[in-house]
């Protein structure tokens, strides 16, 4: 199962901007940012989503911006 899949598969798309999106997961390699400060005061549950997304693109080859 490829990238872009296994991320529709756990619930974690459901709608994307541009239909290259699904190529542009599963063959090239990205850098992403995800605006969420993990040392922050106020995190909460509801921000690991975002983190394990991160993690798992971050698996796949992408690149994140810290």
């Amino acid at each position: 199962m490829k990238l872009f899949e296994d991320l529709e598969w756990r619930g974690l798309i459901q709608d994307i901007s541009s239909p290259e999106l699904r190529d542009k997961l599963n063959n090239e390699i990205l850098t992403f940012y995800i605006g969420t400060d993990p040392t922050a005061d106020s995190l909460h549950i509801g921000h690991y989503s975002s983190f394990l997304l991160a993690k798992r693109l971050k698996n796949a080859g992408h690149h994140p911006i810290l």
